[in-house]
């Protein structure tokens, strides 16, 4: 088998079965297999893919494994030579897998290989390639900053703007498709199962560069990815949020030490104040009511954040 394409569903049954049907339609000359995750969703539904898509392997966990655990479940069901794994909110719009296996194949000491990402109205994702995680890179996080200074060595996103269409060098791609051969997956311990989820693709990406192979980002396999379609909104939105800084926060300290984990939610706390305090400006000022409902889920996201650096929300 030349290719194992993993699949974790969470209540996404519906994005899935899409995610599935593209990969059928553009997918050619390969050999591969489709093995999908239930991670125990609460709403089921996971056996009517095997009804509609009968080639498929089905692996039904008891209990939401998380996001590295669940992977590394179907990687454990796997036999291919090379492995995708795929997010279930995503969407093929051209031949990407066929591209990022011959790009995986090809190119000069690959390691981890990522496709471009696109937003449902087809604007480029700018979180599908991205430097690693830094106090100062996660305090300057901000969209308009990114875009203004794509080249900036905080981000380094002068690739997703290049015409070019070949093969960039990156330090890491978005776990929402990202491809490499399974020795190296082995080699580097699989995903870390430290991370619940989010991180996971960061820590991956790391130890893969770390091992001295070379990330890259192939913008000719192209990819939609709706992203956050695998939870409800309204329930888990500011977990979501907690979630993220405490997997870079355990990313930090693993990489970089306890210190530099210390001085992350410092600095996040101080981020996250400043914040609340100009979006609570911006609220107060009557003509910025029109963007009163982007406004207050600013202040949900920077309160969720100041309390996990208060160390007041407990997380995985």
């Amino acid at each position: 088998m030349e290719l194992s394409i993993i699949i974790v569903n969470w209540n996404s049954v519906d994005y899935v079965r899409q995610a599935i049907a593209s990969v059928y339609e553009y997918t050619h000359d390969i050999s591969f297999e489709i093995i999908v995750v239930d991670n125990a969703s609460p709403e089921g539904g996971a056996t009517r893919l095997k009804d509609e898509f009968p080639a498929i392997i089905l692996v039904e966990s008891f209990q939401n494994l998380g996001f590295s655990k669940a992977n590394n479940l179907g990687y454990r069901h796997s036999t291919g030579r090379y492995l995708l794994f795929l997010n279930p909110d995503t969407k093929l719009l051209s031949p990407a897998v066929n591209i990022m296996l011959d790009a995986v194949e090809s190119l000069p000491n690959s390691g981890v290989i990522g496709a471009q990402l696109l937003n449902s109205d087809l604007t480029v994702q700018t979180s599908c390639i991205q430097t690693f995680p830094t106090i100062t890179n996660q305090v300057l996080d901000v969209e308009y900053l990114r875009l203004r200074w794509p080249e900036c060595a905080l981000w380094k996103l002068g690739a997703l703007f290049q015409n070019s269409g070949t093969p960039q060098e990156v330090d890491m791609v978005s776990g929402a498709c990202l491809m490499l051969k399974r020795e190296i997956f082995e080699r580097v311990g699989l995903f870390s199962e430290e991370y619940f989820m989010y991180a996971e693709d960061v820590d991956l990406c790391y130890m893969v560069q770390r091992s001295g192979l070379t990330n890259y980002y192939i913008p000719k396999s192209i990819v939609v990815h709706y992203g956050g379609k695998s939870s409800d909104q309204q329930i888990v939105s500011q977990w979501s949020v907690i979630m993220k800084v405490a997997a870079i926060f355990r990313f930090c300290v693993k990489t970089r030490g306890s210190a530099y984990g210390a001085a992350y939610r410092l600095a996040m706390g101080g981020n996250a104040l400043l914040r609340l305090l100009l979006l609570t400006m911006m609220l107060a000022l009557k003509s910025m009511t029109h963007r009163a409902d982007a406004l207050k889920s600013g202040v949900m996201k920077w309160s969720a954040v100041l309390k996990w650096s208060l160390g007041l929300d407990i997380v995985f």
